[in-house]
């Protein structure tokens, strides 16, 4: 400790640098306090939210059930409030570690893991076992725990054992720490846990439905507790998601895409219509990703807040959503696909003449594309200008053309007037070629959301539909780069405890491969 300084002996330089020397150290220390002052402050309204959220999610739970549901819906509100609950949980855990309670809880009896399962014991011993007062450490006993595994098609059981060393000189008790988990104290492994995740979010199985199955195998496990697992991975797998985004918007050119999905607000009786939104990489791109947005509306605004300050080029249909986004700088490319299916529509229903000429002028860019496609971004803008250039312009002018002849308000009028006022951004493709035609690749990365939609009906909040497009996310970025989803999810969900924050980029999709080789 400094002492202080004797007041009495100093000049009034010296009293003067001392006094400005202590009101440096106030204005810092009052820094300090307001700093951490804002910080509570922050993570009190947060803990104060997600309270406020649970203990909502608790009472629609527990309160009467609408009797306009049927069971099987009233099977999956369940599922996404326990979820639901267990994410919220989670994140309270995270911003507001609980103390050591004072007396221990007596912790509920676990059910035993089917003694007909195949057993795998696996040892964890200390690595020295030499006591520092010089003893030998002697082997006294050991701890025993279980953990379910799942590889496909078959169910194993993960025995832990865990050896006690004592030194009976010292009376020194040392054992191998627990591996870390994603989920402490579980049963789960991570290959389980990837199984349930992919089984949900990439075969669309609802959770009552994998209860069932469990029981089919001998497995007693509840889908509370199916849920619990599946809410408490979702927060783990957040960070790769966030950094995922970040990679998407790092790219110059990105798809767009949404698509309806119906919601259910809890304690209402009906469900809404609510929206995903897709941004995925073009097929030019070295990186292969997709990700999703869950939103309850098809506002701009959510556009607009996922995109940021990214100005780069977006790829979509023609939806009014995006236009603000245009206004601030991004640039528009229009979806030749959606042009060409207006045509392609008419000539299907009355053979139309125009709308196979249309065709024709369109298939002849196609073909370009398709000659182009394995070209590097400089050679297909060269060839595009070349050879598609004089189409666009020829297509273009023929339409300026037709549209003077053919009468107001009928089938082929409305087909020319939606690429003749789009035309600058269906044609912008010819000069950038990094940009693709349409906007097909976005379109199939929404498919399986169309698929999920006749299995799970609906999404029942809010976080349990941003919870269902992140861990798409990751599943479907996973499928883009040839990677098996389980495994993927399993070597994830295995080193994601211990995976140190600087390092999360190794565990994305488009990465994993040669972290995986990294590791091995």
């Amino acid at each position: 400790m400094t002492s202080s300084p004797n007041l009495d002996q100093m000049t009034s330089e010296q009293l003067r640098a001392f006094a400005a020397q202590l009101l440096f150290q106030v204005d810092s220390l009052g820094q300090q306090v307001d700093t951490m002052g804002k910080k509570i402050h922050r993570d009190q309204t947060v803990i104060e939210q997600l309270s406020h959220e649970i203990a909502l999610l608790k009472r629609h739970k527990f309160a009467k059930r609408s009797e306009q549901l049927s069971p099987d819906q009233g099977s999956l509100l369940d599922d996404l409030l326990d979820t639901d609950i267990a994410a919220i949980e989670a994140e309270l855990k995270a911003v507001n570690p609980p103390a050591a309670p004072a007396e221990p809880r007596q912790q509920p009896k676990r059910a035993a893991l089917p003694a007909q399962f195949p057993r795998t014991v696996i040892r964890h011993e200390p690595e020295n076992t030499q006591c520092a007062c010089g003893c030998q450490l002697q082997r006294i006993g050991e701890d025993v725990s279980e953990k379910l595994d799942y590889t496909p098609g078959v169910f194993t059981v993960e025995q832990h054992v865990r050896g006690k060393w004592a030194c009976r000189q010292c009376e020194t008790l040392i054992q191998a720490p627990v591996p870390a988990q994603v989920i402490d104290k579980g049963i789960p492994t991570a290959g389980l846990l990837a199984h349930v995740m992919v089984a949900k979010f990439a075969d669309h199985l609802p959770l009552y439905r994998q209860e069932k199955i469990f029981g089919r195998a001998g497995l007693t496990i509840a889908r509370s507790t199916l849920a619990q697992w599946v809410g408490q991975t979702g927060v783990q797998l957040q960070p790769l998601v966030d950094a995922l985004r970040k990679a998407v918007l790092a790219q110059g050119v990105i798809h767009a895409d949404e698509t309806p999905v119906q919601m259910l607000a809890p304690g209402e009786k009906k469900t809404h219509r609510a929206y995903v939104w897709a941004y995925c990489t073009t097929p030019f791109s070295a990186l292969k990703a997709v990700v999703y947005d869950f939103s309850p509306s098809r506002a701009g605004e959510h556009a607009r807040n996922f995109l940021g300050d990214w100005n780069g080029k977006l790829v979509c249909d023609d939806f009014s959503g995006y236009k603000a986004s245009f206004q601030q700088g991004i640039t528009e490319i229009g979806c030749m696909a959606h042009a060409r299916r207006k045509f392609f529509d008419l000539h299907a229903t009355n053979k139309s003449q125009l709308a196979e000429q249309a065709l024709h002028s369109i298939g002849g860019l196609y073909e370009i594309e398709r000659q182009a496609r394995d070209m590097s971004d400089e050679d297909r803008w060269r060839v595009r200008q070349e050879k598609a250039v004089p189409i666009l312009n020829a297509l273009h002018t023929w339409m300026l053309a037709q549209r003077d002849l053919v009468p107001e308000g009928s089938a082929i009028a409305k087909a020319l007037d939606y690429s003749l006022k789009r035309w600058a951004a269906l044609a912008r493709y010819a000069d950038d070629g990094a940009v693709p035609i349409d906007n097909n690749p976005c379109e199939n990365q929404i498919r399986p959301w169309a698929l999920g939609r006749s299995n799970w009906l609906f999404a029942g909040s809010l976080r349990s539909g941003k919870r269902a497009a992140a861990i798409m996310s990751l599943i479907q970025s996973a499928r883009m780069n040839g990677h098996d989803p389980y495994a993927y999810l399993k070597d994830v969900l295995t080193r994601l405890p211990t995976q140190r924050a600087s390092e999360i980029g190794q565990l994305l999709p488009h990465q994993w491969a040669q972290a995986l080789t990294y590791a091995r």
